[in-house]
């Protein structure tokens, strides 16, 4: 019986990825949190504040993985557009939440200026959608069918994650095993090749580096069946060494 992989994609949008202003911290925080939840990130896009392109990416990505996730986008101000996109592709109006503008009432009680209209908009939420609590400050993210809206600042976003855990269904965790050699990548190409084909509930990374003026990599054998998992781990070290290579467990 085959084991089901339940997948996510990433859509990380904000015209500061892409320009470099800004170096993205979400992609590896979201992905090891879901292969804690038994889910594999299959899929990260990056897209510009362009309503257009990020309610196309929503539409593919939603529709080809079990969960889609969003960081950025979603703050006060006027180039904040990730609800409005996220609402566009659902063909649903974006309306104000009464809890999330209650939760901004009480945050900004206290702070000058109270709540703006400005602050007002991270309480707008695609018709139909659920908060996801943010513990961080006071704006939720935000939770519609299977798409689930996040801040992009990380530690925020992170806390988001955390308020998650636990709630979305998933499959079994993705175990790993990692060795390294002091290879090239070419050399061994057609082995690593050879060694899944005999392994088909395993996958193999291959993940090439140059340091102390060598060449070498690191293959990371990845299966969601623990048997399996050990089974192509071996396989895979006796086929380097009698390839003349030295594995070295945990990677270089």
């Amino acid at each position: 019986m085959t084991t089901r992989i339940w997948t996510a994609a990433l859509v990380v949008i904000g015209d500061e990825i892409l320009s470099g202003r800004t170096h993205d911290r979400n992609i590896a925080q979201v992905a090891q949190w879901l292969q804690v939840q038994g889910i594999r990130l299959a899929e990260v896009r990056v897209v510009a504040d362009e309503q257009d392109h990020i309610v196309e990416a929503v539409n593919t990505l939603r529709a080809r993985n079990d969960y889609l996730f969003t960081t950025g986008g979603i703050g006060p101000t006027h180039d904040d557009i990730t609800v409005d996109a996220v609402a566009a592709a659902l063909g649903v109006d974006v309306i104000v939440h009464s809890e999330a503008r209650a939760l901004l009432e009480r945050y900004y009680a206290d702070k000058p200026g109270g709540l703006t209209e400005d602050r007002l908009r991270m309480a707008r939420v695609p018709q139909g959608a659920e908060l996801i609590p943010n513990r961080m400050s006071g704006a939720p993210g935000i939770k519609v069918g299977n798409i689930h809206l996040m801040a992009g600042v990380p530690h925020i976003t992170a806390g988001m994650l955390d308020a998650l855990t636990g709630t979305l269904e998933g499959g079994a965790p993705l175990k790993s095993e990692t060795m390294g050699c002091w290879t090239a990548e070419s050399e061994v190409a057609g082995l690593l090749r050879e060694v899944v084909a005999r392994h088909e509930k395993c996958q193999i990374g291959s993940y090439p580096f140059f340091r102390e003026g060598k060449v070498g990599a690191n293959f990371v054998v990845r299966s969601t069946d623990a048997q399996a998992l050990a089974a192509c781990s071996k396989d895979l070290r006796n086929a380097l060494m009698e390839a003349g290579h030295s594995p070295v467990a945990g990677g270089i």
